[in-house]
């Protein structure tokens, strides 16, 4: 079984800064891609951000310049600094992780999401 906690959401003005966590834990072997992805009210879920086993990167265009994916692979932690946040950026934060287990074989798992709101 493998569990996503995020944690690091809140509240924040328009102008700030916040830095998202999340902490696979269970019996993986490695994980290969991780990322972010957020969901506003009536809206899909949309990828944020993206980081493969060897450090490459995706953003969303609307993130660009302003947030930044990294992970710490010995931890199976991922993270996302936010800068400069604005009130559209306002959503439900998930953790996505595409786990390799010892047999090889791959599965992604969703974390529960933490609630990120930015007041104008």
């Amino acid at each position: 079984q493998v569990q996503l906690v995020e944690s690091g959401g809140g509240l924040v003005q328009a102008g700030g800064s916040l830095r998202l966590s999340c902490v696979a834990s269970g019996s993986i072997f490695s994980i290969n891609a991780m990322g972010w992805y957020r969901q506003a009210p009536g809206k899909q879920r949309d990828l944020v951000a993206r980081i493969d086993s060897g450090g490459s990167t995706n953003y969303a265009d609307s993130v660009k310049g302003r947030f930044t994916i990294s992970r710490d692979n010995a931890k199976n932690t991922v993270y996302l600094q936010m800068n400069s946040l604005k009130p559209e950026d306002t959503a439900h934060y998930y953790c996505r992780a595409w786990v390799i287990f010892t047999d090889r074989t791959v599965y992604n798992y969703w974390g529960q999401g933490t609630q990120v709101t930015v007041s104008s």
